[in-house]
C-alpha cells in the first residue's frame, strides 16, 4: 500500500488520539527502523521503552513463533507452563512472591489500586506531581497532568498530589485514610526526572512507619533500563506492590502486578492476561537480557551517551541540563523547541521523543552500543 493511502485510511478509520510523526514503519533490525519510504532510522526511543532487546530479535521471534504454533491462549481457567516460568523469574528478580498478569502498564496499576484498597481497607492515595501512571480510570486519577483528566472526571479515586523528591511534602500529606503511596523511581513521561539519592528509601521508611502500602511503578524504568532489572533495587527498597510492563516482552503486550499480598479468587481477572504467547516472549526477553549482560551494557553505554550529550551542552547554549540513569536519558532545553528538534532529527534519520515542550527523551534498546551513540550525537549536533 502506498504511503499516502495508508495515511488517508488512518485518518478515516482510526480514532485520532495520536499526533503521528511523518514515518510509516515497515520493519526493524536491532537499533534501526526501516520505513516505507526506503529510509533507515536509528531508533533511540525503542517504542517508548517497549523494545528492550532490539527490533527483529531472533531469539524472541523464535520463542513467539514456536509458541504460536502450539497454543496462544487458553485463559487462566487452566494451568500453563510459560506463565508459571515467567512468574517464578519475576519473583526472583523482584524479591516479591506473587504475580497478577495483564496486558499493559495501565492495567497493572489498576490491579495495584484494587489490591491496595482490599488489603488496607482504605480508599485514598498519594501520588506525585508530574507523575504518569496510565489512561484508564484509576491510573488516570493517579496521573498528574490535568489536560489528560479533565474531560473524563469524576474518575472515582481520591488522590492527593505532592511534590516529587521532597520528603517533607509527603510527610505533610500523610493521614489515617491513606491506602497507598504510588511512585515512579524515575519519572519518565515528565522528561526523565531522577530523584536525589536515598529518596526512595526515605519514602519506604515513611510508608512503613505510618502503615501505608508502597506501590512502585516500574513500567518505564524496569526491565533493566537503568542498569538493574528494577530501579528500586539501587536503594535496597522492598515495595509492597510493584508494577511492570513496556519492555518485558520486547513489544508484545504484557503487564504484571507483583506483590507478597494477594487477591481472593474472583476478585480480579484478565482474559488475555498471562497468555502463552506474551509469556513466552517475556521469558525469551528476560533470558536474552541476563545472558548477554544487557543491564551492565545499559550502565556503560548510558554513561557514555550522557558524557557525549554533556559535550554538546558545552557547545550549544540551548541545552540546559543532561539527566538520566542507564538508558533512560533526558535533555532539558532553555527553549520550548523539543518538538521542533524531534521532527528535524526524524528528517535526518534519528528517532527521539519530545517528552515535554522543553525536554528531549531518549530510551534506546538495551543492545545499543557506542557506535550507535556516536551516530545519534552526530545527527543531534547537526540539528542543533
Amino acid at each position: 500500500m502506498k504511503p499516502k493511502k495508508i495515511m488517508q485510511i488512518e485518518k478515516k478509520n482510526i480514532m485520532q488520539t495520536y499526533n503521528r510523526f511523518n514515518l510509516i514503519a515497515d520493519y526493524g533490525k536491532g537499533c534501526y527502523i526501516y520505513g516505507k519510504d526506503g529510509n533507515k532510522y536509528l531508533d533511540f526511543l525503542g517504542g517508548i521503552a517497549t523494545c528492550s532487546v532490539g527490533h527483529g530479535n531472533k531469539e524472541v521471534a523464535k520463542a513467539i513463533c514456536e509458541q504460536a504454533k502450539k497454543l496462544i491462549n487458553i485463559t487462566n481457567l487452566y494451568y500453563t507452563e510459560p506463565q508459571v516460568i515467567l512468574a517464578e523469574k519475576l519473583s526472583k528478580l523482584s524479591g516479591l512472591k506473587k504475580c497478577f498478569f495483564c496486558n499493559s502498564g495501565a492495567e497493572a496499576n489498576e490491579a495495584a489500586v484494587k489490591l491496595a484498597k482490599k488489603i488496607s481497607g482504605k480508599k485514598k492515595f498519594i501520588a506525585f506531581k508530574h507523575s504518569f501512571h496510565g489512561r484508564t480510570s484509576s491510573s488516570l486519577a493517579l496521573t498528574w497532568k490535568e489536560k489528560y483528566k479533565k474531560p473524563f472526571e469524576p474518575l472515582g479515586l481520591e488522590v492527593v498530589f505532592v511534590e516529587y523528591d521532597n520528603v517533607k511534602a509527603l510527610e505533610k500529606a500523610i493521614s489515617n485514610d491513606i491506602a497507598a503511596v504510588i511512585i515512579e523511581p524515575i519519572q519518565g513521561e515528565a522528561g526523565i526526572i531522577v530523584p536525589s539519592k536515598g529518596y526512595l528509601k526515605k519514602i519506604e521508611e515513611i510508608c512503613k512507619k505510618n502503615k501505608i502500602l508502597l506501590i512502585i511503578d516500574e513500567i518505564q524504568s524496569g526491565n533493566g533500563k537503568t542498569g538493574k532489572f528494577f530501579a528500586y533495587l539501587y536503594e535496597n527498597v522492598k515495595p509492597d506492590i510493584v508494577t511492570l510492563a513496556k519492555g518485558l516482552a520486547n513489544g508484545v503486550p504484557i503487564g504484571v502486578c507483583i506483590s507478597d499480598l494477594d487477591f481472593d479468587k474472583g476478585e480480579h481477572a484478565s482474559t488475555f492476561g498471562g497468555n502463552n504467547l506474551s509469556c513466552s516472549a517475556a521469558n525469551a526477553t528476560i533470558d536474552y537480557i541476563l545472558k548477554n549482560k544487557l543491564m551492565e551494557n545499559a550502565v556503560k553505554v548510558g554513561n557514555y551517551f550522557m558524557e557525549k550529550l554533556n559535550g554538546l551542552k558545552k557547545k550549544y547554549k540551548i541545552i540546559k541540563k543532561v539527566k538520566g540513569k542507564g538508558l533512560m536519558v533526558g535533555v532539558e532545553l532553555n527553549k520550548n523547541k523539543a518538538k521542533e528538534i524531534t521532527e528535524k532529527c526524524l528528517e535526518k534519520g534519528l528517532i527521539i521523543n519530545n517528552a515535554t515542550e522543553d525536554i528531549l527523551r531518549f530510551l534506546p534498546p538495551l543492545i545499543v552500543g557506542k557506535k550507535e551513540v556516536d551516530e545519534s550525537i552526530e545527527i543531534l549536533e547537526e540539528v542543533l
